[in-house]
C-alpha cells in the first residue's frame, strides 16, 4: 500500500509538471525560432535595400555590412545580379546561383525562408530576400522602398509561406509596385548550432529541474505514506499476534477517525473475546483439579472392592472400572497441565539438553526394561550447546513422547532418542519407534487435541500427550514434527533454541492454537 501511495503522489506530480513545464518549453521554443527568423529576416532587408539602391557608396556599404556580419555572427551573406548568373561587385557570385529560392526572388520577387526541417530545424537557416529599385532611384524613394518592405513584413501583407526541407515559403505580397524592377537578391545563411544549444538547455534545465522535482516527491511521498499507513501497521501487527495466540495484543488508537474506530472495535473484541477464553480455562484447570480427588477416592474404592470378592466375573467388571478410572484420572491430569501451560509461560531458561535426556531416561528404562525395549541414546556427546526450555517443560515433553514410544514398541524392540545441533541457533531431538507409525492423515491429526491412534496408546491414552508436547515446545520457541522412521515406525523430531542467542522473554499466550502435538 505504501509503494502504490508513493507511486500517486509521483504520478500526480509528473502530470503536474507536464502540464506546466511542458507547454512553456514549446513556447520558448516557438519564440526562439520566432525571434531568430525575425532577426535574420531584418538584417537580409536592410541589406537587399542596399542593394537597391544601385550606386557605389550602396555597394561598398553592402561589401563591410556582408564581412561584419559574417564575422559577428554565425550566418554569411550571398548576394546575385538581376540575372542569376553574375556577381554583385564587389561581393562574389554565391556557390549555387540557380537553386529555386534565387529563382523566386529574381523571377516572382518572393521572399524565402527555409529552416531545413520539418522537426524544429535543420543545420542552417537560409533567408532569400529580392532587392528592388526604381527607374529613377532617389533617396524618398530609398525610404519608401524601406517603409513598403516593413510594412510587408511586420503588417503580413506580404507575409512568407513557409516551406519543410529545402522548399521557399511564398510571400503573399502579390506583385512588386509598377515603378519597380527587380536588381538582384540577397540570401543569409544563418548556422543553427547555436539555437540548438539553447534549445537543449530549454529542455534540459526543465528535464533536470522535473527529475529533481519528482524526486523529493518521492521522498516526501514516502513519508507521508507511512504517515498516513502507520494505524494500518498497527492495526496488522496486532491482528499478527492476535493470530499467533496473544490475546493480550491492543493497537493505539491513533490516526484518522476511520482507523481510530476500527482500533477502538478490535480492542473490544479482543478484550471480550480474551475474557471467554480465561474464564474457559479458569474453569477447565479447576475442574480438573476438583476431579483429581473423587477420582483418586473411586479408584481406591474400587481396589478395596477387588480385593474382598472371590467372584470372577465381578472382579472383571471391577477391573474394568478400574482401568477406566484409570483413563479419566490421565485425562484429568493432561487438562490440568494444558490450561496451566496455556495460563501463564515462564521465562525459558539454559538447560544441558544432553544431562536432562540422560536423567529422564534413567526414570525410563526400568519400564522399558520389563518389556524388554532397549532404550537407545546416539548422537553429539560433546560441544552440544544448552538449549531454552521453561521449569519442568522439556522434563514432561520427554516423558510423553517416551510414554507414548514405549506403549507403541513391540517386546524386545528398541527406542533411539538422539540429540545434535541443527545449526547456531537450534539443537534437534529425535525419538524414534519400531511401533505401527502413522499414516500422512493420521500425523496431520495427532496433534489435535483428545485425538487418538491405533494402538496401545489409542485405546488407553487420553488423546493430549502429542497437543501438551506441541504447546511447551512452541511457548518455548521451538518446533515439533512428525515424520516417519527409518526401517518403520514413528520419528518425533523436536527442535529447541539455543542459548547462544541469548534467553527471551515469551509473552503470555492466553489464545493459543488448538492444534497440539
Amino acid at each position: 500500500m505504501i509503494r502504490r501511495l508513493i507511486l500517486s503522489y509521483v504520478a500526480l506530480v509528473a502530470v503536474a509538471l507536464a502540464a506546466f513545464t511542458v507547454p512553456v518549453a514549446f513556447t520558448l521554443t516557438a519564440q526562439l525560432r520566432g525571434d531568430t527568423e525575425e532577426s535574420v529576416r531584418r538584417e537580409a532587408t536592410t541589406m537587399a535595400l542596399l542593394l537597391g539602391d544601385g550606386d557605389a557608396p550602396a555597394r561598398q556599404a553592402l561589401a563591410r555590412m556582408a564581412g561584419a556580419y559574417a564575422d559577428e555572427t554565425p550566418g554569411r551573406v550571398e548576394v546575385v545580379a538581376a540575372d542569376g548568373r553574375s556577381a554583385v561587385e564587389p561581393l562574389p557570385l554565391p556557390a549555387h546561383p540557380d537553386d529555386p529560392a534565387f529563382g523566386a526572388a529574381l523571377k516572382q520577387g518572393r521572399t524565402t525562408v527555409d529552416w531545413g526541417s520539418r522537426l524544429v530545424w535543420g543545420p542552417e537557416l537560409v533567408v532569400t530576400v529580392p532587392a528592388f529599385a526604381r527607374r529613377e532611384a532617389s533617396a524618398g524613394d530609398t525610404r519608401g522602398r524601406a517603409e513598403r518592405e516593413d510594412g510587408r513584413q511586420g503588417e503580413g501583407g506580404a507575409e512568407d509561406g513557409r516551406q519543410g526541407e529545402g522548399g521557399a515559403e511564398d510571400e503573399a505580397a502579390g506583385e512588386p509596385a509598377p515603378a519597380e524592377h527587380i536588381v538582384g537578391a540577397v540570401r543569409v545563411r544563418y548556422a543553427t548550432a547555436d539555437l540548438s544549444d539553447r534549445l537543449w538547455r530549454i529542455w534540459g534545465f526543465r528535464a533536470i529541474l522535473a527529475v529533481g522535482v519528482l524526486a523529493v516527491a518521492a521522498g516526501l511521498g514516502a513519508i507521508v505514506a507511512r504517515l498516513l499507513t502507520k494505524p494500518l501497521r498497527q492495526l496488522n501487527d496486532m491482528a499478527s499476534r492476535f493470530g499467533d495466540g496473544d490475546l493480550t495484543a491492543r493497537s493505539p488508537v491513533t490516526g484518522p477517525q476511520e482507523t481510530q474506530t476500527l482500533a477502538r472495535t478490535l480492542n473490544q473484541g479482543a478484550e471480550r473475546l480474551d475474557t471467554l477464553v480465561a474464564s474457559q480455562r479458569i474453569f477447565v484447570a479447576d475442574a480438573s483439579h476438583q476431579l483429581r480427588t473423587p477420582l483418586t477416592a473411586l479408584r481406591l474404592s474400587l481396589d478395596n472392592i477387588a480385593d474382598g470378592v472371590d467372584d470372577e466375573f465381578v472382579r472383571e467388571d471391577v477391573d474394568q472400572a478400574t482401568a477406566e478410572v484409570v483413563r479419566m484420572s490421565r485425562l484429568v491430569s493432561g487438562l490440568l497441565v494444558l490450561a496451566r501451560a496455556e495460563a501463564k509461560v515462564s521465562a525459558p531458561e539454559p538447560l544441558a539438553l544432553r544431562e536432562l535426556v540422560e536423567e529422564r531416561l534413567k526414570v525410563w528404562r526400568p519400564a522399558a526394561d520389563e518389556r524388554g525395549v532397549t532404550i537407545v541414546l546416539t548422537g553429539e556427546a560433546d560441544d552440544l550447546p544448552r538449549v531454552l526450555a521453561g521449569p519442568g517443560n522439556l522434563d514432561q515433553v520427554l516423558d510423553n513422547v517416551l510414554s507414548n514410544a514405549l506403549e507403541v514398541s513391540p517386546d524386545r524392540g528398541t527406542i533411539t532418542v538422539r540429540v545434535e545441533t541443527a545449526g547456531p541457533e537450534e539443537a534437534v531431538l529425535e525419538v524414534l519407534d519400531q511401533g505401527p507409525g502413522m499414516s500422512a492423515a493420521e500425523q496431520a491429526r495427532a496433534f489435535d487435541r483428545f485425538w487418538r491412534g491405533q494402538g496401545l496408546t489409542g485405546r488407553s491414552g487420553s488423546g493430549l500427550g502429542l497437543a501438551i508436547v506441541k504447546q511447551l515446545v512452541t511457548d518455548d520457541g521451538g518446533g515439533v514434527a512428525l515424520r516417519d522412521a527409518p526401517g518403520g515406525g514413528l520419528c518425533v523430531r523436536i527442535a529447541l533454541r539455543t542459548a547462544a542467542e541469548g534467553p527471551r522473554w515469551i509473552s503470555p499466550r492466553p489464545g493459543a492454537p488448538r492444534s497440539g502435538g
